[in-house]
């Protein structure tokens, strides 16, 4: 009872890191009476996982059911290749300039992350499923799919750097700057690698 228990608070955290990120993300941090269950980092990776398969499965709607299945395999593959490629630098670095945020926070903050922008591209479905059909053309589904990847990972990064202003507000950030670039960096190599944009 207690782990059905766990799950369902971890999964009405799920909307929490949707709605208020750094509340999510500083209620760990203290430890607080009301701070998310230790399965909210699964609940949160689940949902990243499923929100990007299902975009990149309609990514790949052109090339029948078998580009489909590849799509939603390789689309969340290399989009989490690419965090766990990223993710110790921003740890290690941040902990040599000074920081005192734990791992486990860190790695709350770089959960609510993925999990916001995989919601964002879940509720995108409509939009790139709407474009392939209506406009056929690779040089519009290409299009399409640049601009919502930018506008997710614009906002990826806003709710990313307000998480760790709040858990850290004294510290200077310019080094999640330069860790987004390069999490950017990765993703775009490993998109390119697995063909995620051959339209």
């Amino acid at each position: 009872m207690a782990i059905a228990s766990q799950l369902k608070s971890a999964l009405v955290e799920v909307g929490t890191a949707v709605r208020r990120p750094e509340q999510l993300a500083k209620r760990w941090q203290e430890q607080t009476d009301d701070a998310p269950p230790a399965a909210v980092f699964g609940v949160l990776l689940l949902n990243a996982v499923v929100g990007v398969a299902a975009y990149g499965l309609t990514m790949q709607m052109h090339r029948g059911p078998e580009g489909m299945v590849s799509g939603a395999f390789y689309t969340p593959l290399a989009a989490g290749l690419a965090w766990c490629i990223a993710f110790p630098a921003l740890y290690i670095i941040r902990r040599i300039l000074g920081s005192k945020i734990n791992f486990t926070s860190t790695a709350l903050a770089a959960s609510i992350t993925v999990s916001f922008g995989a919601s964002a591209l879940l509720a995108s479905v409509p939009i790139n499923w709407f474009f392939t059909l209506a406009l056929p053309w690779s040089s519009v589904r290409w299009l399409v799919n640049v601009v919502v990847f930018s506008g997710v990972g614009f906002c990826m990064a806003d709710v990313f750097l307000r998480v760790m202003r709040e858990l850290e507000p004294r510290k200077s950030h310019f080094f999640a700057y330069l860790w987004l670039a390069l999490l950017g960096v990765i993703g775009a190599e490993l998109f390119y690698l697995f063909g995620i944009f051959n339209f």
